[in-house]
């Protein structure tokens, strides 16, 4: 895919924005299980233990990941109109049936429908930004990731905010009419016409990994980044809780740590033209293993959410940047190629919190809260790696 240089201005910002929109609902997808199981009253409600509660994460990312075998041939073929519209609805209706939710293969169901909404999203924002700025894809996918964090960061603060206000069946809903309000807008928005009208085939993504050996490099970069951000996402507030923090405290520290990713990607967007991808991403990869190191080694609240906000300063360039080098190398059928990088990468999503759930149900949370500092070390290997087998661009 290449750009639509016979865009007004106006029209691009228009685009960059709706994408900012439902980049903004993602956010909310995945952080919204993290914060509702950091309230004891959640596993209650679903009758579970932390092993299941780890298989309802696995649940959601297991949604996502089958949204990305599909979105990226998808969004070349039919279109992002039709992927964004349908992918919001989605999520409006999993967060209502999450909400009505009193069981585990209830909750389940749910988490996995609202992954795939999000999985829809997720791809086809990312892919409309890197087709819409071929000259600026760092920067304006940094941007983009701003709002995810935003979107996640919302959650929690409304959550810490006003807790002894709304019921959990509220805050769902209030984000459920958020995802509805995306959805209503992608269906009245004007938007450009798919570039590569190929027809969909659900092993496209597959295919590209044969033509493009290259890409699984990024893709690998990416299951550990994903295994990353689900687990800190979804098991911070309890890992908190389990050092005998209050369910708003552990609140607010997971708040703080989506907060440091949006203003690190913030920060990012910023100096990605600087200091080059590549080296952008190899000081991230570092920053996130020492900030996950301060949090498996503390037990004090205060270094606990030092180790969060370093996490998540850290964290905010690795996934937008490593989206952003690996355009650059493959820009036909991006979204193709977008779909294999998030379907691979999400196999670390699926993964790493469920993993910790199993491992934190035999061994305990701190266990479990080992996998991301693995997984940082592992994503700071790779990417020499990638530097060493072609410099990236910058």
């Amino acid at each position: 895919m290449t750009a639509d240089l016979t865009l007004a201005p106006s029209a691009r910002r228009r685009l960059f924005w709706s994408a900012c929109g439902g980049i903004f609902v993602f956010g909310i997808v995945l952080a919204v299980l993290g914060v509702l199981f950091g309230l004891p009253e959640m596993r209650d409600r679903l009758d579970v233990n932390l092993a299941q509660q780890g298989d309802i994460f696995l649940m959601l990312f297991l949604g996502v990941f089958a949204a990305t075998l599909i979105t990226g041939p998808v969004f070349d073929s039919f279109g992002s109109k039709t992927v964004l519209a349908s992918s919001a609805a989605i999520v409006a209706a999993s967060l209502v049936a999450f909400s009505v939710a009193r069981s585990f293969p209830a909750g389940a169901a749910a988490a996995f429908a609202l992954g795939f909404g999000g999985g829809g999203l997720n791809t086809a924002t990312n892919a409309l930004v890197a087709d819409l700025y071929t000259e600026e894809r760092g920067a304006m996918l940094n941007y983009l990731g701003m709002f995810f964090g935003f979107g996640a960061l919302f959650i929690p603060l409304l959550a810490a905010s006003i807790t002894h206000v709304l019921t959990i069946s509220q805050l769902m809903m209030i984000a459920a009419s958020l995802a509805l309000a995306c959805a209503l807008a992608y269906v009245l928005l004007p938007f450009p016409p798919p570039r590569d009208n190929v027809g969909f085939s659900i092993f496209a993504s597959i295919a590209a990994s044969r033509r493009h050996a290259g890409v699984m490099l990024f893709a690998s970069l990416l299951f550990f980044q994903s295994g990353n951000e689900s687990a800190i996402g979804g098991w911070t507030s309890t890992y908190v809780g389990s050092v005998g923090a209050s369910p708003r405290v552990a609140t607010w520290i997971l708040a703080g740590y989506w907060a440091a990713l949006m203003m690190g990607r913030l920060i990012s967007a910023a100096f990605v033209n600087r200091i080059g991808k590549n080296r952008l991403v190899l000081t991230s990869g570092i920053g996130s293993a020492a900030g996950a190191a301060i949090l498996w080694m503390s037990r004090s609240l205060g270094m606990l959410a030092l180790g969060a906000v370093v996490i998540g300063l850290s964290f905010a360039a690795i996934y937008p940047t490593t989206l952003a080098m690996a355009a650059d190398r493959y820009e036909r059928n991006a979204g193709t190629i977008f779909g294999l990088l998030f379907a691979v990468g999400l196999l670390g999503g699926m993964l790493f919190p469920w993993a910790l759930g199993h491992i934190s149900q035999s061994a305990g949370v701190r266990a479990g809260m080992v996998l991301p500092l693995i997984g940082a070390v592992m994503i700071t290997i790779l990417v020499l790696v990638i530097a060493k087998k072609k410099p990236a661009a910058t």
